[in-house]
């Protein structure tokens, strides 16, 4: 007897035990994806200068490297929403596990920036896919309960991110070099690509609900788009150039500088288990502005330690909790505010991959010429101007209210 014969077609998904018992095994699938995926995620920043010596290339030309992730980010969300609406999910992202493992086992061998470039590329667009789908899939197998699963889900994306940086080290720290950290890392995310391949993939969501709700304008798409490019923007600059930025300084060893990537994304991790509690009981706009408040502070922090040790740590854990529950806050911002449709969706994504491309891009072409602290500066400023954008979404927020008020009679 086939699952779908257990289950009636008003069943909720997991309500009868097979139903339950199979959701479990999709969503363990799911979580291991994640993790798979939040330590590919997190190889890039601490091996930055090894992968610089490998190709015999400067910082400012090996941060090409983040353009190149992005761009395939950005073509492998798109493509893999098209592709989990027509076949079956899970070999799309088993797949999508393959070419990550293999794209990781490739890059440290190959001598060319631009090989290099290509498998980055290639790496980017297996994320973007595995990104979409795991956020897709896990909605359709647990519908209106998606919620502590879809906060899970996240929460193993940041333990991964924490946990790559610590196998980097301590592989190289054993003299294992980038090789063999890297191969280490591949072999890792192979596990998630097997379990999926055993697993059946569950079925799509046959009708689109709508929700009621004011019509979304361009102006607020667009205001919504450019805070998402100034945030994942930040969040993948910290990520990728603390590494770098610690080493370059003196203030850190190359292993020791691999542990302040892991303390920002440990503190990421934290900050989304933190942000739940906090989601429930505060509106999004009051979490978004003391969450940017907090970058603001712990950046500043960083910039005027930049001689100590001990103020980077403290201000790199600070950005990772600040940073924790911004994407999901601004995703509740923009529900309160517009209709949601796939199109608006496509749009605050293509804002956070362009971010996430263009910042550390920048960093690195000031990271040699003017010095490394113009990270930190860049990072400052762009979080100034998230800010005031988030100010201006917040005075378009009050709008209605303020002329509701003023027409009554």
């Amino acid at each position: 007897m086939t699952e779908t014969s257990v289950l009636s077609a008003s069943d909720p998904p997991g309500t009868s035990p097979v139903g339950h018992r199979a959701a479990l095994l999709k969503t363990i699938g799911y979580f291991a994806a994640f993790i798979a995926l939040g330590m590919a995620s997190a190889s890039l920043g601490p091996t930055l200068p090894a992968l610089a010596e490998q190709t015999r290339s400067s910082l400012s030309q090996i941060s090409a490297l983040f353009v190149a992730r992005s761009l395939g980010y950005l073509a492998g969300s798109l493509l893999g929403g098209r592709l989990y609406d027509r076949i079956p999910g899970h070999p799309v992202m088993g797949g999508g596990l393959l070419l990550m493992a293999g794209m990781m086992g490739l890059a440290p061998v190959v001598p060319h920036l631009w090989t290099l470039a290509a498998a980055i590329l290639m790496l980017g667009l297996a994320e973007g896919a595995l990104d979409v789908g795991g956020n897709t899939l896990v909605v359709w197998v647990h519908g209106d309960r998606v919620g502590p699963f879809m906060n899970a889900l996240h929460f193993f994306f940041g333990l991964g991110a924490l946990l790559s940086p610590l196998i980097i080290a301590q592989v190289m720290l054993r003299g294992g070099g980038l090789i063999h950290a890297y191969w280490t890392v591949a072999a890792l995310l192979l596990p998630g690509a097997l379990w999926l391949r055993c697993v059946p993939s569950p079925a799509g969501a046959s009708v689109t609900a709508t929700r009621s709700g004011p019509e979304s304008h361009g102006r607020l798409v667009v205001l919504i788009v450019l805070f998402f490019f100034l945030y994942t923007g930040a969040e993948v600059a910290f990520g990728g150039w603390i590494y770098s930025y610690a080493v370059a300084l003196g203030l850190a060893s190359r292993t020791v500088a691999a542990y302040l990537t892991s303390t920002f994304w440990g503190a990421l991790t934290v900050g989304r288990l933190l942000a739940v509690p906090l989601a429930i009981r505060f509106p999004p706009r009051t979490v978004l502005l003391a969450d940017c408040l907090g970058c603001l502070a712990s950046l500043g922090l960083v910039l005027l330690g930049s001689r100590s040790l001990v103020a980077t740590f403290v201000g790199t854990c600070g950005v990772g909790l600040s940073m924790a529950s911004i994407f999901p806050a601004a995703l509740s911002l923009a529900q309160g505010r517009m209709q949601i449709t796939g199109a608006v969706t496509g749009w605050f994504f293509v804002g956070a991959s362009a971010g996430g491309m263009v910042l550390p891009w920048l960093i690195g072409q000031f990271f040699e010429t003017v010095g490394p602290r113009a990270t930190m500066v860049i990072l400052f400023i762009d979080m100034t101007a998230a800010i005031t954008v988030l100010a201006v979404l917040t005075f378009r927020s009050a709008r209605p209210v303020y002329q509701w008020i003023v027409s009554r009679p």
